[in-house]
């Protein structure tokens, strides 16, 4: 099923500014400028990896929008993969058996397909467009994403072409979107420590926690295309609803990270903004330890008294009739 690898479009790394220009009216564009990028470092910017850490994450987010009734799940999909870091570790956690990874950015699916290969797992690979599935109908059991929806710009589309690559019976599991309200203290929040960081380490006494002046205008350019390609935030009410438009029952939405996010923003964009040799393996316990602790709030405390809407994530879960 899988396309040979000489029929996918080559990764394009490093943007110039007048293909960044090009993007800001093109959303695609940006989309496989900015992916490709990343491509490279993209696990190590978001803390990913493949172990237990990551595997309970992942899990654990599929749990609980979707539970476990059906696992594991014979064939799946990943949409918009990335680096593969939901479907893999759901592979490695139980919950999938054969796995296909898509990404508009070629980048992003040659990282996931050699990330699959390192693991030892059965996967195979296509640059797709969301809006544009290139597999049959009724082809998986299960379709997954983390952090897609909001970079495709016709969601509706990409629905109705989950509905159609699934089979009767089978089950999309979205996760890691942003809402409307956490979007947007999020972003203000990775703004301000942006600023400050730069701006203190051109301190003399912590000239050695700035990054060179290239790298951070390499960071302000991709930090550019970022700001394009996100191209939406989401109301748990309305994205049940697109859903349903599309086809789908059993729909259901729950949201989390509020407590967490406030504090994970903040230190990713600090841990962005300086040297990665500064950040010791203390450090990263540290932040790890805190966001744990800080979810736990969230799931065990604040879920029964915030409304839903103002946490930072959406995850959506239904199944096809």
């Amino acid at each position: 099923m899988a396309s040979e690898p000489v029929t996918d479009p080559a990764p394009n790394p490093h943007a110039t500014e007048a293909e960044v220009e090009a993007a800001r009216s093109d959303p695609k564009l940006a989309n496989v400028l900015y992916h490709d990028w990343e491509a490279g470092t993209y696990d190590e910017k978001w803390s990913i990896s493949y172990d237990e850490r990551c595997i309970d994450y992942a899990v654990g987010r599929f749990r609980a929008v979707a539970g476990d009734a059906d696992w594991p799940y014979p064939k799946a999909m990943e949409l918009g993969s990335g680096t593969g870091f939901f479907l893999l570790n759901l592979m490695q956690g139980g919950v999938i058996k054969q796995g296909s990874v898509t990404d508009l950015s070629p980048g992003m699916v040659e990282v996931a397909l050699r990330n699959a290969e390192q693991l030892g797992l059965d996967v195979d690979g296509r640059v797709a467009d969301a809006e544009t599935i290139p597999y049959d109908d009724d082809t998986f059991d299960l379709v997954v994403g983390h952090a897609v929806l909001h970079h495709i710009p016709d969601v509706p589309a990409a629905f109705r072409e989950v509905m159609r690559v699934l089979k009767p019976g089978g089950r999309f599991v979205f996760a890691g979107e942003p809402t409307r309200i956490g979007d947007r203290y999020a972003r203000k929040l990775g703004q301000l420590t942006w600023w400050l960081t730069t701006n203190v380490t051109k301190l003399p006494p912590l000239s050695g926690w700035r990054r060179p002046q290239a790298e951070l205008d390499e960071s302000s350019r991709a930090a550019a295309l970022e700001a394009i390609v996100d191209l939406h935030t989401f109301d748990p009410t309305s994205l049940e609803r697109v859903a349903r438009d599309a086809g789908a029952a059993d729909v259901r939405a729950v949201t989390e990270e509020l407590a967490a996010a406030l504090f994970g923003w903040p230190v990713r964009t600090f841990e962005a903004a300086v040297p990665q040799e500064k950040l010791t393996f203390g450090w990263r316990m540290f932040a790890y330890k805190a966001w744990q602790r800080l979810s736990w709030l969230d799931e065990n405390v604040l879920s029964k008294v915030a409304p839903r809407d103002v946490f930072y994530n959406v995850l959506v879960t239904g199944t096809k009739p």
